[in-house]
């Protein structure tokens, strides 16, 4: 007969507990569960838009932002439970809006927009996994069934009462809170320190350091899927090097559909990191010099963190993390690095990189850009052009052939995800 797979697996001491591994809803459930919940603001919105809701009972869509991320340490302080990783990770979903499809067949009618996107209240926990997520095996494993079920459901329509009346729903699903680490591996791309340094695009760091702007996104979970065929298979004979420049760097398989986007949080985290390490190179002098010395360089970085602490009060950090880069991308930073900054010129330089960092940044942090910062907006690819002509010509030093993943998502792919989708900081999963 057929037996559970786990059995024989001994629940020792050092054996995670099978049963302890993960907890979560059954996916079409957590679905009508979280409309119930939406029930008086979709009939609201019904009667608003003056669709009569005994006409309205076919053509509603919803469209489901889906989230995954890990959640580091989560180890028990003080034990007790079964031996479980100290590591777990947790998929949700939020729903974006709801529209409905008039009867005369017209355009869509939206009738239900989340407010709060990123709003803890609006994101619904699907699953929760005992797990690292560098773990690829154990990952795949655990999300595989929500996975079957998402595709199971993206043919299907749900009937559900609304207001008192049976209403067909569809549902569209779309992967956009994901980091770029989780991204990478779902997707199947190789990990972030990779030549193909971004997860929109084919380009390579040296192609993407050289031109910063001029990029489209190309990649999807399609293409991701037939280019881990032709690396399986190689169907060329070709050598590893060519391989893995026909395939782009898809060297796994892809598991989970993505929607390709940034991470609103993570683009701020990257960028100020490296606008931290421009600090220092400018205290240095690094334009100057050829190599400096290790003592050269922790010398500035201690100079650099005196200085912040002093006077806008910022404790140096281990890892950057977000509140450290708000506060570090302020004019007034900048102001105050400057006074470090042994030429005018330079200053001045960073000044600019600083005004204009600034400007973009509004772009992808609103929910919604086109409402918010209209005018930035519509900056926003000359901005990103100047920005890229600054760092190639005055910091040029810091971009010879090498170009952070942030970077290039910042200067080259901000604009054409935000005509995609409407906004980046919306979709994105994080802050």
């Amino acid at each position: 007969g057929i037996i559970n797979g786990l059995s024989g697996w001994a629940s020792s001491v050092d054996d995670i507990p099978a049963d302890t591994i993960t907890r979560r809803f059954r996916y079409d459930v957590a679905l009508v569960s979280a409309l119930k919940d939406l029930e008086e603001d979709i009939m609201e919105g019904l009667r608003e838009s003056g669709m009569e809701d005994s006409a309205c009972t076919a053509g509603f869509s919803v469209m489901i932002k889906e989230s995954c991320d890990g959640m580091g340490d989560v180890s028990e302080k003080h034990g007790g439970g079964p031996a479980v990783p100290e590591k777990a990770v947790r998929f949700s979903i939020t729903v974006m809006s709801v529209s409905v499809l008039a009867d005369e067949g017209e355009d869509k009618v939206t009738i239900f927009t989340e407010p709060k996107p990123n709003s803890e209240l609006s994101c619904k926990p699907l699953c929760l996994m005992f797990v690292d997520e560098s773990d690829h095996e154990t990952l795949t494993a655990v999300l595989g069934p929500v996975v079957a079920e998402r595709n199971a459901m993206t043919e299907s329509r749900l009937i559900l009462s609304m207001g008192g009346l049976p209403r067909s729903f569809r549902f569209h699903f779309r992967g956009t809170g994901y980091d770029e680490k989780m991204v990478r591996e779902v997707e199947g791309l190789e990990a972030s320190g990779s030549t193909y340094v971004c997860t929109l695009c084919d380009s390579t760091r040296a192609e993407a350091s050289q031109n910063m702007v001029l990029h489209s996104i190309t990649r999807s979970h399609e293409q991701n899927l037939d280019r881990y065929e032709i690396w399986r298979t190689n169907p060329f004979s070709e050598s590893v090097d060519e391989l893995r420049d026909r395939v782009k760097g898809i060297s796994a398989k892809p598991f989970m559909e993505t929607q390709p986007t940034m991470d609103a949080l993570h683009c701020d985290i990257g960028n100020a990191t490296e606008f931290y390490k421009i600090f220092q190179d400018e205290i240095g002098e690094v334009y100057k010099k050829v190599k400096p010395s290790r003592e050269e360089r922790r010398s500035w970085r201690a100079a650099l963190d005196k200085q912040l602490r002093k006077t806008v009060k910022l404790k140096p950090v281990m890892r950057m993390n977000g509140n450290y880069a708000r506060r570090l991308m302020t004019q007034e930073a900048v102001e105050v690095v400057c006074e470090l900054v042994p030429s005018e010129e330079r200053r001045e330089a960073l000044r600019e990189l600083m005004s204009i960092y600034i400007q973009m940044k509004p772009v992808w942090r609103a929910t919604c850009p086109a409402k918010e910062c209209p005018d930035q907006l519509c900056r926003y690819s000359f901005n990103s052009q100047r920005f890229a002509d600054l760092l190639s010509s005055t910091f040029k030093y810091r971009y010879n052939g090498k170009i952070t993943n942030y970077l290039h998502k910042t200067m080259a792919h901000v604009p054409e995800i935000i005509e995609r989708d409407g906004s980046i900081g919306a979709w994105a999963s994080e802050g």
